[in-house]
């Protein structure tokens, strides 16, 4: 790749990721908010937080997944100029996405009973439950919300979905302040005030991006609308084929780490709140490259749409050079101010300690961490999932989890055995994708 080339994919997929990065960031940011203000209310409001989220953000996950099939396949008959498939590609994306919300909410509430036979620390169990109901409510908004938010990518829009989350996260934040701690006459409710602020921002992210999208006249050329006059069986199946297998990624991956959660309350409460801070950390910089990963999956399956093979392979090495200067920078943040920033959650100086050691093992895989999340998109683009799926099952569920269970109770390496299983599962992934992306890509090339 000339000079010339790099800077040009350079430019044009900046230009695309950061606004989902600082959305993704805003996302992010949201929870670590949460994870600061719970924090301040002890160690097991905080331990209950990471053991809810463990188990809700798996599931939501998947419902991303599932969402994620609209951007690929909007980009490719956007390169293709096919203006009418883009409009009845939302339209049975939102429908496959609202009835995928609310299979996910149901199972969400038929499963939280179980927590209390996961031998988890009782007191923890206890306040989490009533907060996993409450932020339960918010998947169907949410993936209102994302349904508008996979569509605007998909054409490259990717700057409205920003100022929205970044808003409406402020406003989270804002109702934290005022339900967490009882502030401008309001009742003290604790943990169940962070969950409440997470649903009224929810429904409002979804109510101003429909508002924007419906009414924009930039969208009024694809006939946007939710009656389907017929529906198309071959449409739906094709989203189907790469939403579900993508959903079962962010399964494999973000169950990993709720499974690592769960493995932790087997150690402690100190262990799992130690975890949720780390874990919450991490999150800020694999969030802001999972926006790199976006911009990957749009620019492949534009280039692909185009049949313009060259350009896809110089624009999916270019992210993951990106991403790989990114995530390094992250990982000197992550080791040098490990003693720092867990103690903008809590005061206690033992969870602070154990998260800190947590937090050098976090710096190490964030290479590892970025490649893997990109190799993901750039793959998604090229309607590659079901390799990537398996790769992503066995490197987490097969390798990673059970090496972390030896180190930490067989080898009583304790909380860090955990997370050294899970380094080792996310270099196995980074690893494969990359190799995945560079060898389909060559074969794609060779046919031209």
């Amino acid at each position: 790749m000339s000079k010339y080339n790099f800077n040009d994919h350079f430019s044009k997929t900046f230009v695309l990721a950061y606004p989902v990065m600082l959305s993704q960031l805003g996302q992010v940011l949201v929870g670590v908010a949460d994870s600061m203000m719970v924090g301040r209310l002890g160690a097991e409001p905080l331990a209950a937080a990471s053991l809810a989220n463990s188990i809700f953000f798996v599931l939501l996950m998947f419902g991303i997944g599932v969402s994620m099939a609209i951007t690929p396949l909007v980009a490719m008959a956007d390169g293709k100029n096919k203006t009418s498939r883009i409009g009845r590609l939302f339209r049975h994306g939102f429908t496959i996405n609202m009835v995928t919300g609310a299979m996910l909410f149901i199972v969400i509430i038929l499963f939280s009973p179980l927590l209390k036979y996961m031998n988890q620390p009782q007191k923890v169990v206890e306040l989490a439950i009533p907060y996993l109901a409450i932020i339960t409510l918010s998947i169907l908004p949410f993936m209102f919300f994302q349904t508008f938010k996979q569509f605007a990518e998909g054409l490259s829009q990717t700057k409205q979905a920003m100022y929205i989350t970044i808003v409406c996260n402020g406003l989270n934040v804002f109702l934290n302040w005022i339900m967490i701690y009882g502030n401008l006459g309001f009742p003290a409710l604790g943990l169940n005030g962070a969950g409440w602020a997470t649903l009224i921002s929810r429904v409002l992210m979804g109510i101003v991006i429909a508002y924007y999208v419906l009414k924009s006249k930039r969208y009024k050329s694809f006939n946007l609308g939710f009656k389907i006059k017929r529906f198309s069986f071959p449409m739906i199946s094709k989203m189907l084929r790469i939403g579900v297998p993508t959903g079962f990624q962010f399964i494999f991956e973000v169950g990993a780490f709720s499974a690592a959660a769960i493995m932790m309350g087997w150690i402690g409460v100190t262990a799992l709140a130690a975890h949720q801070i780390a874990i919450n950390l991490a999150s800020i910089s694999y969030m802001m490259a999972s926006g790199l990963s976006a911009a990957a999956m749009v620019r492949v399956g534009n280039q692909l749409g185009r049949k313009d093979i060259k350009t896809l392979r110089e624009a999916g090495f270019t992210v993951f050079g990106m991403t790989a200067i990114f995530m390094l920078c992250a990982a000197v943040l992550f080791i040098s101010l490990r003693e720092f920033l867990p103690s903008l959650y809590i005061d206690d100086d033992t969870v602070i300690q154990m998260s800190a050691s947590l937090l050098i093992i976090a710096g190490i895989f964030q290479l590892s961490d970025g490649i893997q999340v990109v190799g993901l998109g750039a793959l998604r683009g090229m309607a590659d999932v079901k390799v990537p799926t398996i790769v992503t099952l066995i490197a987490y569920w097969v390798i990673g989890l059970p090496l972390g269970y030896f180190f930490a109770f067989v080898l009583d390496m304790q909380e860090k055995g955990i997370w050294y299983g899970l380094l080792i599962g996310l270099t196995v992934t980074g690893f494969m994708l990359l190799y995945r992306f560079h060898s389909l890509s060559a074969r794609l090339l060779k046919k031209v």
